[in-house]
C-alpha cells in the first residue's frame, strides 16, 4: 500500500483520513475548474509566455522520488521561467497534516492524493467508510482532470482504478510492488537453493539457511509497517486475484467471515513464521539501515518493494547479483506468480490553487513521455504509462509484473468504531516480537475489536 523510499504504505503507517482534510471536503472548497480547459504552457513554446506566478508542490519524502522531482521540476522552471515552481519534501510522519493545512489555505496547488480505499465503494459499505481525499473529490476540493488532454498519455486500465463516479482527479505518478522478496543469490547458490514458488518450499529454503547458521531474513521492524510487508505479502498469496480480496473485505464487513478462524488466522500464523525467521533485533531495526545490513551478508533475503530498489542496488554495488521473487505464502505456484502492486502518488490539483493554470501546465509537462521517463526510472518504480523504457532490474521481473494485481492495503477500509487491533485488520504488530502475543491471541483480539 515509501502509499515508501517509495511512499511509504499508508495503510501500514497507518496514518488514515486526516480529520482537518475531511472538514475541509464537508465545509466546501471553492470553485473548480471546469474539466477539459486547455492547459498552457507544457514546455513547449506555445503559450509559455503566458504563464507566471508561483506553484507549491509538497509531497512525502523519499531520496529517490525527491530527486525525481527535484529533477523534473528544474526542468519545468527552465521551460517555464515566468513561474517559480516548488517542490517541497515532508516527513512522511507530517505530511498529511501539512498538506490539510496548505489545501484549506490554499498554498498548496499540486498535492499527493492518497489513493487507498480510493474507488467507487461497493454497496457494503457505507458513506462513513469514504477516506478523506474521496470526501474532498466529491466535494470538489480537486480539479476534475477527467478531459485533460495529458491524461491520454496513461494507461487506461491504471486510471480505471482510480475513477470516482467516473471522474478522474489525480495523475498516477507510477505503481510499486510490495509483496516481493529480495535475495542474495550467492547465499542461495552457496547452500543449493532455489527461488520457493510455494509455502512449503520457503519453510524448506528457511531450515536450510538456519541448518547453515544463515539468517533468512531482514526486517525493519523499528520503524512497524515495513513489518506490516510481510502481512500485505501472505495475503497475496491466500487471497492472489482482486476478487478473492474483495470477498474478504466483503465477508469481514458483513460478518460472515471471522479474523480468527481459517484463511483469516492463517495469515498471522504464516507471518509470524517469518518473524521467527528474522534478525533478532529485527524489531528495533531501521528500515534505512536495511539495504546495507542485506549487502554486508547479514541475512538472505530483505522483503521490501520495488520503490526501494535502486536504494538497494547502490548498496549492494555488484557484490553479489540481487534476485527478487513474490513472497510465496500461498500453497500453489500458481498463487504466488505475482507480485501485488499500488499506485504511487497520484497527483491533483487543489482547488483553491491560486494558480491553476501553471498547475495544469505542470502536470502536463510531467506526463509527457520523454519527461516520465525521466521521472519514473529515477524515482525507481515501474510506469504508468504504456511503451516507457524501464531499469535492468525492472524488466528482470517482467514475469511477476505482467498480470497486475492490486495489493490488500488498496482493498482495506477499516471499521471507524473497531478498536486498534483491527485496523489493519489483520493485527502482526501484536506479534511476538513487534508485540507479545501468539497469532491465536491476535487474531482473537483482532476479531473482538472488530
Amino acid at each position: 500500500m515509501r502509499q515508501p523510499s517509495p511512499r511509504r504504505p499508508r495503510a501500514i503507517i497507518r496514518c488514515g483520513a486526516v480529520i482537518a482534510v475531511a472538514a475541509l471536503a464537508l465545509a466546501g472548497c471553492g470553485d473548480n475548474k471546469p474539466s477539459g480547459t486547455t492547459s498552457p504552457g507544457s514546455g513547449s513554446s506555445s503559450g509559455t509566455e503566458a504563464l507566471s506566478g508561483s506553484l507549491n508542490i509538497p509531497i512525502s519524502s523519499a531520496d529517490a522520488s525527491d530527486k525525481a522531482f527535484n529533477e523534473l521540476n528544474e526542468a519545468f522552471r527552465a521551460a517555464n521561467p515566468g513561474v517559480d515552481a516548488t517542490v517541497t519534501s515532508v516527513p512522511n510522519d507530517t505530511i498529511d497534516a501539512t498538506k490539510a493545512a496548505q489545501m484549506t489555505a490554499g498554498e498548496a496547488d499540486i498535492v499527493v492524493i492518497s489513493t487507498k480505499g480510493f474507488r467507487d465503494l461497493p454497496p457494503y459499505l457505507g458513506e462513513e467508510s469514504k477516506t478523506a481525499d474521496m470526501l474532498l473529490a466529491e466535494a470538489g476540493g480537486y480539479l476534475d482532470l477527467t478531459n485533460e488532454p495529458f491524461m491520454a498519455n496513461y494507461n487506461q486500465s491504471v486510471l480505471d482504478s482510480l475513477k470516482i463516479g467516473g471522474k478522474l482527479y489525480g495523475v498516477p505518478g507510477g505503481l510499486s510492488y510490495a509483496t516481493g522478496v529480495y535475495y542474495n543469490t550467492q547465499i542461495f547458490a552457496d547452500n543449493g537453493l532455489a527461488v520457493p514458488t510455494t509455502w512449503s518450499e520457503l519453510e524448506q529454503v528457511i531450515a536450510t539457511l538456519q541448518s547453515a547458521s544463515v539468517t533468512p531474513f531482514g526486517i525493519g521492524g523499528g520503524d512497524s509497517w515495513p513489518a506490516g510487508l510481510i502481512m500485505l505479502g501472505v495475503v497475496a498469496g491466500l487471497y492472489p486475484s482482486a476478487e478473492a480480496k474483495e470477498a474478504l473485505m466483503q465477508g469481514l464487513w458483513e460478518n460472515t467471515l471471522k479474523l480468527d478462524e481459517g484463511k483469516q488466522l492463517q495469515v498471522l500464523e504464516r507471518v509470524q513464521t517469518v518473524f521467527d525467521a528474522t534478525a533478532a533485533n529485527f524489531a528495533g531495526a531501521g528500515y534505512d539501515d536495511q539495504p546495507a545490513a542485506f549487502a554486508a551478508g547479514e541475512f538472505a533475503m530483505l522483503p521490501d518493494g520495488t520503490w526501494n530498489h535502486t536504494t538497494i542496488l547502490s548498496a549492494v554495488d555488484g557484490a553479489f547479483e540481487v534476485g527478487y521473487f513474490p513472497l510465496p505464502a500461498g500453497d500453489t505456484a500458481q498463487d504466488n506468480a505475482s507480485v501485488d502492486g499500488k499506485i504511487e502518488l497520484t497527483l491533483g490539483v487543489n482547488a483553491k490553487s491560486k494558480n491553476q493554470a501553471a498547475a495544469l501546465a505542470w502536470l502536463d509537462f510531467f506526463s509527457q513521455k520523454e519527461n516520465y521517463a525521466k521521472f519514473v526510472n529515477t524515482a525507481g518504480w515501474t510506469a504508468s504509462q504504456p511503451g516507457v523504457e524501464q531499469d535492468e532490474f525492472l524488466n528482470s521481473i517482467t514475469d511477476y509484473t505482467a498480470d497486475f494485481r492490486p495489493v490488500w492495503e488498496s482493498f482495506w477500509i477499516a471499521n471507524s468504531n473497531a478498536g486498534d487491533a483491527a485496523m489493519f485488520p489483520f493485527n502482526y504488530p501484536a506479534l511476538v516480537p513487534l508485540g507479545t502475543q501468539t497469532p491465536a491471541e491476535a487474531a482473537k483480539a483482532a476479531q473482538e475489536a472488530w
